[in-house]
Formats: structure tokens, C-alpha cells, sequence
């Protein structure tokens, strides 16, 4: 079994260099600040900054999942916030991946998959009732975020929205939905933005 607090030291310290690679000066903020794990300028963009909050899970299958609690599901609050999710494989073979997301994406995909695992059409009510706060996301939702670290050279609210075509249809329903206070429920982004 693998110790979890290594397996945040292995994520943090991977996306720093991975960071430190592509021009940004990151710094680890050893928990000293709420939602961010790293704090980073680009040298080479008018010393724009950003505020990484790294997950990291051990395994990299399709079926390999992040645990995303309430405080991941909270809104952005800037345009500067935004997750690093990192897979690393068991076996200690290279290479990590890595998957950059927005806050607000994250916020949103934490929720939808929740939401539309309880109350999936053809399953039984009261068959799946673990709560919002243990919601985990699956690899698969943020696979078309996969090494897009040229997202970070502008703000988090102009990225393309890369997840799932089908969660789109499952934040319009009342069954679904999104989460309270967050920016698409005042503002639809329709269709999503796609690449």
C-alpha cells in the first residue's frame, strides 16, 4: 500500500519541475496556504502568477480515480487558481502523467460525476447514497486536459472547457446540476468550448 503523504511529496515536487521546465519559478507552500500547494510566476509572461492545488493518486488505468471533497468543489476565487492532477504509476516507471484543469472545471466535474452516479437513470433509489463530500472523479473526465500546460500562460475562465461532451447535457439538469456559487450556473458556457 502506498503512504499517501509520499505520493503528495512525489505529485508536489514533480509538477514543480515540471513547472520550473517550462519557464515558471515555483515555489511550495508546505500547506501554509489554503488551496494552494504551489505558488508560481513565468519569467517570460509579464511575471504572471498562478495558484496550483496538486492531487496525486497512485496508478494510472482508466479506472484510477481522485478523491475531490467539498473544498475542491468550492469556485474559483480568481482567475488564477487551478489544479494539477498527477498519476503515478506503481511500478515506478516513467513517465507521471499530468492533467491541467481550471478550477472552475474541476469544481464542476467533481459534482457532475457525483451527482449523476446517485441519481443515474435505471439504478435503484437509495442503492448509492455516499454523500457529495466523497465524490471521485475518474482519469477519464480530465483526459483531454493531459499535458496542456500551455493553459497556464492565460487566464483559468479562458480555457477551453475539455471535459466530457455529456456533462454538459448533465449540468442543465435538475438532477445533476452544479454546485452553489459556481460561475457557470450564472453563465453557461453553450456549447463548451472546444479545441
Amino acid at each position: 500500500m502506498a503512504d499517501t503523504k509520499q505520493t503528495k511529496t512525489i505529485g508536489e515536487h514533480w509538477v514543480a519541475s515540471e513547472l520550473a521546465r517550462r519557464g515558471w519559478a515555483p515555489a511550495l507552500t508546505r500547506d501554509g496556504i489554503e488551496r494552494t500547494d504551489i505558488l508560481a510566476v513565468h519569467t517570460g509572461l509579464e511575471r504572471h502568477l498562478i495558484e496550483v492545488q496538486v492531487k496525486s493518486i497512485r496508478g494510472d488505468s482508466p479506472r484510477s480515480s481522485w478523491p475531490l471533497g467539498l473544498k475542491a468543489q468550492q469556485p474559483p476565487r480568481s482567475q488564477h487558481e487551478w489544479f494539477i492532477f498527477t498519476a503515478i504509476p506503481d511500478n515506478h516507471r516513467l513517465p507521471v502523467r499530468g492533467f491541467v484543469v481550471p478550477r472552475a472545471h474541476v469544481a464542476a466535474a467533481a459534482w457532475i460525476t457525483h451527482w449523476h452516479w446517485i441519481t443515474e437513470p435505471g439504478i435503484a433509489a437509495g442503492k448509492r447514497n455516499t454523500t457529495v463530500d466523497r465524490s471521485r472523479v475518474p482519469l477519464k473526465t480530465f483526459a483531454a486536459y493531459e499535458g496542456r500546460w500551455d493553459l497556464l500562460e492565460a487566464p483559468a475562465d479562458a480555457a477551453p472547457i475539455l471535459l466530457p461532451a455529456d456533462f454538459h447535457g448533465y449540468a442543465l439538469e435538475s438532477r445533476v446540476g452544479l454546485p452553489d456559487g459556481h460561475p457557470w450556473r450564472q453563465s453557461m458556457p453553450d456549447p463548451w468550448r472546444v479545441e
